[in-house]
């Protein structure tokens, strides 16, 4: 039995980054870890890598040869990879008491409604292979209304899709108010508390206003299912990094023992014990939101 954390999310909210910084950290704490790319758009990775798509396909190969746009190829990509699953199981026997990360492209739709994916994974899934999704999204899509509803549909849409265990990440926590102070406290996001507060304020706007019934049933399907929540992840801060972990740790099973427990508390100079749920945003507030209220 393995265990490991399948990477996903938009185009630039991080995945790679995370792979990258998430495998220092892990190595950090005792784990033999092992960095699958499965994005055959990847070309230029920052990490080590044990296993690599491109051995078999690439993204810019099938636009050339199939004389398709990127999202079309990378929906070629992965189909061809479900029918050649015994490459990636050859190349994942291979590895021995790793722990994955494996790093994924990044068009939505593969996540959402397009079924390779989902197949490959759950594949992994029945090999003994104890994976969790790790969803990232950018943070800074709380400053707008509109968008952080498509986000939070988007990840309970995924969620229902991909049918692994799953944890929801805002990513990128130093530009979470780059475009703008939060209406809320943060933990009216992380907690996805009642977005019809969040349709108030679009209301206004004649483009939503004509999609009224839309939105709120949207909001509606979110609020009934009670599933989407967010952890917020400041990749260059060692709790953040063991906040996410933790998470992750819980949904696919993973239990560590005394001697990384004890690496742990090395690594991050003091005892490490529970939180209460405002300690989990205290820094990333502290940090990176105005507290003044002004822009």
């Amino acid at each position: 039995m393995t265990f490991g954390q399948v990477v996903i999310g938009p185009p630039g909210s991080g995945k790679t980054t995370y792979c990258s910084k998430m495998r220092e950290f892990l190595t950090a704490l005792g784990r033999k870890v092992a960095v699958v790319n499965l994005d055959p758009a990847n070309d230029a990775l920052p990490y080590a890598c044990e296993v690599d798509i491109s051995e078999l396909i690439t993204l810019s190969d099938v636009m050339d040869r199939l004389s398709l746009g990127p999202n079309g190829g990378l929906v070629y990509c992965m189909e061809y990879l479900e029918k050649n699953l015994d490459w990636l199981r050859t190349k994942l026997g291979e590895l021995e008491d790793c722990y994955l990360l494996i790093d994924c492209p990044g068009q939505v739709e593969l996540y959402t409604h397009q079924n390779s994916m989902r197949n490959i994974l759950s594949a992994l899934a029945k090999d003994d292979h104890r994976i969790a999704a790790v969803h990232l999204v950018d943070s800074h899509y709380c400053s707008d209304a509109a968008k952080f509803i498509s986000v939070a549909l988007t990840s309970l849409v995924t969620m229902l899709q991909m049918e692994l265990p799953h944890v929801n990440i805002l990513s990128k926590a130093d530009m979470i108010e780059k475009y703008g102070n939060l209406p809320f406290n943060l933990d009216f996001f992380t907690e996805v508390l009642d977005l019809n507060y969040l349709l108030e304020m679009i209301s206004d706007d004649p483009f939503f206003s004509k999609y009224k019934k839309l939105n709120e049933a949207m909001v509606n399907l979110i609020e009934d299912y009670s599933l989407v929540s967010f952890s917020v992840l400041d990749i260059t801060e060692k709790e953040s990094m063991l906040r996410a972990l933790r998470l992750v740790d819980a949904a696919n099973g993973y239990v560590f023992g005394d001697t990384e427990e004890r690496s742990i508390r090395e690594l991050m100079s003091c005892a490490v014990s529970a939180e209460f749920e405002y300690e989990k945003i205290a820094s990333v507030t502290e940090k990176y939101m105005n507290k003044s209220g002004e822009s």
